[in-house]
């Protein structure tokens, strides 16, 4: 069936919509203190919260200490580069924010904020996201068109102290690498000799490339293909991606080392992976495409809300291995994978920036978990229901980070597991306690 997702996808949306005006939202702040009299109201506000502020100032530090800082995070948009929907404003990104917050929550037990913004400059986004940096643990940027979003990771990594993490770059990033460590084990294939091409330069994909190139494959062997076609250096229009995409230009110098030209068909010849984040499909990779690449290629079409190409077709034209980024097909690549995780690590371990080598051993933990389970071709990465990847994740983020002397507290790995293992788990226990009470209440 070409239209596989067609029917599935539309039902979704149906109750999205129904739920959300059910609910009018997602997500919610709570009480984690007991109020029982006004002698409750005098500790937590006036005038005992006073001798609290007067620590902090003496103190800037102990904010993550005395509030509700160490756990919580910022989910900042501009609403330039929504999902599959583009530029779509502020105000009809917050649904995707609140989205990302529930799984922050309910998944690494982490405290996220959605702050759509209505400012687009990349230096005032950056001048708003510092401005907060005192009432966060950290800052989940989303959502945010290229090529700014590289420009505000870039800058906002260098000049705060608290991790900065783009999701639709690192996320992404860190998910599509373990899968395809994964998929390589399957088809008998290695890191240093495989050869990819990576449809799409937009976010995701030149930070999928950055970060093989930091887990150690050969990025000589990747070829890049954007709207534009394939990128090497000889393409005419590098000198303008020297200046408005430096980023890209980047990329441009140092893949393709065979210095192959044309288009997508060219770039797939003999390819043994194709990595898509591009135009949501179908019909955006073809079929016959597909078979011009190697015996058991590996197929990623990582496009929402529809994939480039739908799995089954990609599968019938010759892909061994196909993912794509939804829940409901086999082997989703999804960035809702790593950050839980990562945050819930990042946090635990006050770690002052998430670097590359910390996302590469995040993504090697992820793929190290499904392949205890036991790897198929359906089955190259956890789904979000096997939550007890997060704590692994989590202590593997933080134990790097302390490597890294980027960590404020410092401890074991089996320490930082059992941390985020136990917030976790407490969480969840307390959402579904609420359902069970009626507290959340069930949708007719």
């Amino acid at each position: 069936m070409r239209n596989e997702g067609e029917t599935g996808g539309k039902k979704f949306s149906e109750l999205a919509i129904k739920y959300s005006k059910e609910y009018q939202g997602k997500i919610q702040t709570m009480l984690k203190v007991p109020v029982r009299s006004l002698e409750d109201f005098s500790v937590w506000y006036t005038p005992g919260v006073a001798a609290v502020s007067l620590e902090i100032a003496k103190d800037k530090e102990l904010s993550f200490d005395m509030t509700w800082r160490w756990n919580t995070v910022a989910i900042v948009t501009d609403g330039t580069r929504v999902l599959g929907l583009g530029n779509i404003g502020p105000e009809a990104s917050l649904p995707v924010m609140e989205g990302k917050g529930l799984i922050f929550k309910y998944l690494g037990g982490v405290d996220a904020i959605p702050i759509p913004i209505n400012v687009h400059e990349k230096e005032q986004i950056a001048s708003i996201v510092k401005a907060i940096e005192p009432a966060f643990g950290g800052i989940n940027l989303e959502d945010i068109e290229s090529p700014k979003c590289f420009y505000l990771l870039e800058t906002l990594r260098k000049e705060m102290n608290i991790p900065v993490w783009h999701d639709d770059q690192l996320g992404t990033a860190g998910a599509t690498l373990a899968g395809l460590l994964n998929a390589l084990k399957l088809t008998g294939r290695n890191e240093r000799d495989t050869n990819i091409v990576v449809v799409g330069s937009g976010a995701a994909n030149i930070a999928t490339i950055k970060l093989f190139d930091s887990a150690g494959f050969d990025i000589g062997n990747i070829i890049a293909v954007d709207s534009h076609g394939v990128l090497h250096p000889e393409r005419e229009d590098m000198d303008v991606l020297m200046k408005d995409n430096p980023w890209k230009y980047d990329l441009g110098i140092r893949t393709n080392r065979k210095r192959i030209t044309g288009d997508i068909q060219n770039a797939l010849e003999g390819a043994d992976v194709l990595i898509a984040a591009s135009k949501p499909g179908p019909g955006t990779i073809k079929g016959e495409w597909i078979k011009k690449m190697e015996k058991r290629a590996i197929v990623f079409a990582l496009a929402n809300p529809v994939p480039e190409i739908w799995p089954s077709e990609a599968k019938e034209n010759g892909a061994e291995i196909v993912g794509t980024g939804r829940s409901d097909f086999p082997n989703q690549v999804n960035n809702s994978l790593v950050f839980p995780g990562v945050f819930r690590g990042a946090l635990d371990a006050r770690v002052r920036k998430i670097s590359e080598p910390m996302i590469v051993r995040a993504s090697r933990e992820l793929a190290l978990f499904a392949e205890e389970k036991g790897l198929t071709e359906d089955y190259i990465l956890p789904t979000m229901q096997e939550w007890e990847v997060f704590p692994r994740i989590a202590s593997a983020i933080a134990e790097e980070g302390v490597k890294e002397n980027l960590a404020r507290v410092k401890m074991s790995k089996k320490e930082y597991y059992e941390r985020a293992k136990k917030i976790i788990s407490s969480n969840r226990e307390m959402i579904e306690k609420m359902m069970d009470e009626n507290l959340i209440k069930k949708v007719k």
